[in-house]
C-alpha cells in the first residue's frame, strides 16, 4: 500500500509546542531522554516550563503530581519501560489515586524498540496502566491520531497514559479521534482482527493476504484500550465467526485480555490473542523482530487463517 510514514514522537513534540503557545499552564517533564522522546523540542521554545530531572523517573512522577496540584497540566515522558515500570508506585500513589492532571506519554513501547533488547522492550505497560483505577489508556495508530490524542488529553482533567513507538508509522487516518471508540479500518464478514498501534497497519496488510485465500477480514483500530469500546466488540462478535487480537505487547493483560473480558461478560465468542506469547523480546532490527514473533503481515495472516479454519468448521 502507498502509505506515507511519519514519526509519532515528532508529532508529539510538535503538538506540545502548539499547546505551549496556546496555554501557559502546559508544563513538560522528562527523565534524561528528551532528545529521544522529542520533548526537547518543547524545552527549546519554553525553557521555563520544561524540566529534565535526569535519571529519576520516580521523582519525575512525584514532581509532576505536585505541579498538577498547583494547577498545571503536566506531560511527563520517558521510554515506556522506565515511565511505567520504574515509576509504577509513584504513578499509583501520587497520580492515579488522587486523580491528578498528569499525562504520561511514553515512547519506545513494545519489541519495536529493536536493538536495545529485552531490557528496554516494554511489553507489560498497557497491562500495568489499564489496571490502575482512574487511569485512561490510549495507543494511537499513527502520527495524525497522535496530534489529536495529545490535544484531547490536554483538554481533559485527570491522568492518562499514551503509548508511542520508536518507529515511524504509516498515516492511516485523517487524525479524527473519538475517545473510547474503536474504528473499523476495513470491513469484513468472515473474521475480525482487533489491533492497536503499529499492528493495525500490519493487520490491514494481512487482510489483503487473507483476501487471496477467500477470507474476508474486518480490521478494527482500538486506540482507546481503557475504557474499551464494548459496542464495537460485541457487534463484531455477532457478525463474524470469531475475533483475533493483535498487539506488540504481552498477550497476558494486554489488549487481548481487555477484549476477552468484554466477550466473556457480554457476548461469548471464539477468540484468539496474538502478540508476545509470554516471553521477553530479544535484540534485533525491529522489522526482523516482528517477523520472528509473527507480528508482521505474513505472520498475522498465518495465525488468522488457521484460526478461521477452526471456527468456520
Amino acid at each position: 500500500m502507498n502509505w506515507e510514514y511519519e514519526s509519532p514522537r515528532k508529532a508529539y513534540g510538535n503538538t506540545l509546542i502548539e499547546l505551549g503557545r496556546e496555554r501557559e499552564d502546559i508544563v513538560v517533564m522528562d527523565a534524561d531522554l528528551s532528545t529521544s522522546t522529542k520533548t526537547a523540542m518543547f524545552g527549546k521554545e519554553f525553557p521555563d516550563r520544561f524540566f529534565n530531572v535526569g535519571l529519576q523517573e520516580q521523582n519525575m512522577m512525584g514532581i509532576a503530581a505536585g505541579l498538577a496540584r498547583s494547577g498545571k497540566t503536566v506531560f511527563a515522558s520517558s521510554f515506556a519501560v522506565f515511565a511505567t515500570g520504574r515509576a509504577y508506585d509513584q504513578i499509583r500513589q501520587s497520580i492515579a489515586y488522587p486523580r491528578l492532571n498528569v499525562k504520561i506519554v511514553a515512547t519506545h513501547g513494545g519489541v519495536t524498540v529493536g536493538e536495545d533488547g529485552a531490557s528496554h522492550q516494554m511489553i507489560e505497560d498497557v497491562g500495568l496502566m489499564t489496571g490502575l483505577p482512574n487511569m485512561r489508556v490510549i495507543v494511537p495508530v499513527d502520527s495524525n491520531e497522535v496530534r489529536s490524542v495529545i490535544r484531547f488529553v490536554a483538554s481533559e482533567d485527570g491522568p492518562f497514559y499514551v503509548r508511542l513507538t520508536r518507529t515511524a508509522l504509516p498515516n492511516l487516518t485523517d487524525g479524527e479521534f473519538e475517545f473510547g471508540k474503536g474504528r473499523v479500518m476495513r470491513d469484513g464478514s468472515d473474521i475480525t482482527i482487533i489491533a492497536m498501534g503499529i499492528e493495525v497497519s500490519y493487520s490491514l496488510l494481512a487482510a489483503e493476504l487473507l483476501k487471496k485465500e477467500g477470507i474476508d477480514a474486518r480490521v478494527i483500530n482500538m486506540s482507546t484500550v481503557k475504557p474499551i469500546d464494548r459496542d464495537i466488540i460485541i457487534k463484531a462478535a455477532r457478525e463474524t465467526a470469531g475475533i483475533i487480537t493483535v498487539e506488540d505487547h504481552n498477550i497476558y493483560n494486554g489488549l487481548g485480555s481487555r477484549v476477552a473480558e468484554v466477550l466473556a461478560e457480554h457476548q461469548p465468542a471464539r477468540m484468539r490473542r496474538h502478540g508476545m506469547h509470554d516471553e521477553f523480546g530479544r535484540s534485533g532490527r525491529w522489522d526482523i523482530l516482528l517477523e520472528h514473533y509473527g507480528l508482521d503481515d505474513k505472520g498475522i495472516a498465518k495465525v488468522v487463517s488457521g484460526f478461521y479454519k477452526e471456527v468456520s468448521k
